[in-house]
């Protein structure tokens, strides 16, 4: 028996697709609102890692590139990262580093891996640390690589400082011991030949009438005058091994830079004496040139200059050392004609840790510190060099007028 459609028919069909439609409606809308969300959460994600002063990067187990954050972009200097290798864009080269971090991590998934690594950042030689630690996927399987790298430059230049005043202050401690375990028997040694000085006198009559009499006074007069200078120029070491070691001095005080100079040559005495005869040159301002500071630090500072001078000029060559007096600046040169400086590194001398001498015989601390003292004392301090024909290191501080 056929069913004749009836209008409720025809009505109960438009009403379920018109829930039909709303349900899909409503159904939209829950997706745009959760998408929403979620590109919120992954702007405020990407905002929190852009936030984050390390370079931060994503790798996948090959070593590419899958997503940097914002201090990555503005340490490189780069625009794209697609389809580049970590080594490529870290260290420019074609090849996974020896001491990789992110192989040390695949190898050791459990294991956070970090190294220290020497990282070229906006044409700067820069100390990083570099943490590199697993991300996992919902399997549990290793998906991708998260590195950070921190610049931990300045960290270890504090700490370079911390252990050269920790040297320092050992060093003082020892030069005052020494003080005292040396001088008490060159004050026995002095004392008794300034009373032969004095008894020689009495012997005179006695040896008036012998033959080679007057011979022997005056050789014994010649040795006594001897063990006197002696006695000083030890008793002259040990106070000089105080001034640079005794770092306690809070307040700066009036110094004589060519006091400085004479001084650091006495300490460099016994390297000295294994070189060319008259190596360095003195020339010293006749003008007294005075400045405020502190005697132990502007003699750490001729003595690195001079070190270094002397490694210049280690095969041939000579040093001259100068002082002047130029309107209200006092002046200290240190000029060299030994191997000189690559113009690329120039810029770059008075960088902790940067050093052209050869692994083990430096560290680069020497010139940075040079600088921080400098600085210090309210001054400056330049170089000039041409590769192959020597060097000048120049060093400006206030004249101290009064």
């Amino acid at each position: 028996m056929s069913h004749t459609t009836s209008l409720d028919d025809i009505i109960g069909i438009e009403s379920i697709k018109l829930g039909f439609f709303k349900e899909v409606q409503r159904k939209i809308s829950e997706l745009k609102t959760s998408n929403i969300e979620l590109e919120q959460k992954r702007k405020d994600v990407q905002a929190i890692l852009d936030g984050i002063p390390d370079v931060m990067a994503v790798l996948s187990p090959d070593l590419r590139l899958l997503s940097v954050n914002k201090t990555f972009y503005g340490t490189y200097e780069m625009d794209d990262i697609q389809d580049l290798h970590c080594y490529e864009v870290f260290k420019g080269c074609t090849a996974p580093c020896s001491n990789c971090p992110v192989r040390e991590a695949l190898e050791l998934p459990t294991h956070v891996s970090r190294s220290l690594q020497i990282l070229d950042w906006r044409g700067e030689n820069r100390q990083i640390e570099c943490t590199a630690s697993i991300m996992r996927n919902g399997s549990r399987s290793t998906d991708k690589i998260l590195l950070m790298q921190r610049d931990v430059t300045l960290e270890r230049q504090y700490q370079a400082k911390y252990f050269q005043a920790e040297r320092m202050a050992t060093i003082g401690i020892l030069a005052e011991g020494v003080a005292h375990e040396i001088n008490n028997p060159l004050t026995g040694i002095s004392g008794f030949a300034e009373a032969l000085v004095r008894r020689l006198a009495d012997l005179k009559p006695l040896l008036a009438g012998s033959q080679g009499g007057e011979d022997v006074l005056e050789v014994f007069d010649e040795y006594l005058r001897t063990i006197l200078m002696e006695c000083s120029r030890c008793s002259s070491i040990v106070q000089n091994l105080l001034t640079f070691g005794h770092r306690e001095i809070k307040h700066l005080a009036p110094v004589n830079l060519n006091d400085v100079v004479a001084n650091s040559i006495k300490l460099l005495h016994p390297r000295l004496s294994r070189l060319t005869a008259d190596i360095i040159t003195l020339d010293l301002s006749p003008d007294e040139p005075m400045v405020l500071g502190h005697p132990g630090e502007l003699m750490q500072v001729l003595l690195n200059l001079v070190l270094n001078a002397m490694y210049a000029v280690r095969d041939s060559g000579r040093i001259r050392i100068l002082t002047m007096v130029r309107e209200n600046m006092a002046q200290l040169k240190v000029e060299d004609t030994g191997t000189g400086i690559q113009e690329e590194h120039l810029h770059k001398l008075f960088e902790p840790f940067f050093t052209t001498k050869p692994p083990g015989q430096g560290i680069g601390v020497g010139l940075s510190t040079c600088y921080n003292i400098i600085n210090k004392h309210g001054g400056d301090i330049t170089v000039q060099s041409e590769y192959g024909k020597g060097s000048v290191f120049e060093v400006i501080l206030p004249f101290l007028t009064e």
